[in-house]
């Protein structure tokens, strides 16, 4: 099996993460690899928001815990130092399928480099949000963009789970 088909086949979304911060490398080839996706009509419309501050991934995780409607104190991005935001720009017609494609990329690009990712949705309803549009504007992001996931990344806390088998029945040939 090649190492892609490998990584697309062993990758699973993380849950539990180390408190120590990636070197600014790891996240530059990761962030690389998602801007490398497919888009439609190649407009890439997705952009990317690299949290690494503290007080900022902080302040997402509790916005991200009150949508979620979960208990104080919970933290919805599992201490994961690193945060990517994914927006797309909604003008496009492919916008939602652009952005997935990005965190797609972004979780099989940290696997191949040993480094733990999960999909962290709610970031639609984060940045439609005032303060959500307020961080977008603090950052010069201009244009109706819509959240498509949070990619969550660091050094896994614990031991990945094993890969489940597959369900039946999913494939049809003609």
């Amino acid at each position: 099996m090649n190492e892609i088909i490998k990584a697309m086949v062993e990758r699973r979304s993380t849950r539990s993460y180390q408190n120590e911060m990636l070197p600014k490398e790891v996240i530059d080839d990761i962030i690389k690899a998602g801007l490398y996706a497919a888009s439609g009509r190649n407009y890439q419309s997705a952009v990317i928001i690299a949290v690494t501050d503290r007080a900022m991934r902080d302040r997402l995780s509790e916005m991200n815990r009150k949508i979620g409607g979960w208990s104080e104190g919970f933290d919805p991005f599992y201490n994961a130092p690193v945060v990517l935001v994914v927006l797309a720009d909604k003008s496009r017609p492919t916008y939602l399928y652009d952005g997935s494609l990005v965190m797609g990329n972004l979780m099989l690009a940290a696997h191949s480099m040993g480094i733990g990712s999960c999909w962290i949705h709610r970031a639609k309803e984060e940045f439609e949000s005032e303060e959500g549009r307020e961080i977008l504007k603090s950052l010069g992001i201009e244009g109706e963009y819509e959240g498509i996931g949070h990619c969550i990344l660091g050094y896994a806390g614990s031991d990945c789970i094993k890969i489940p088998e597959r369900k039946s029945d999913r494939v049809y040939y003609i």
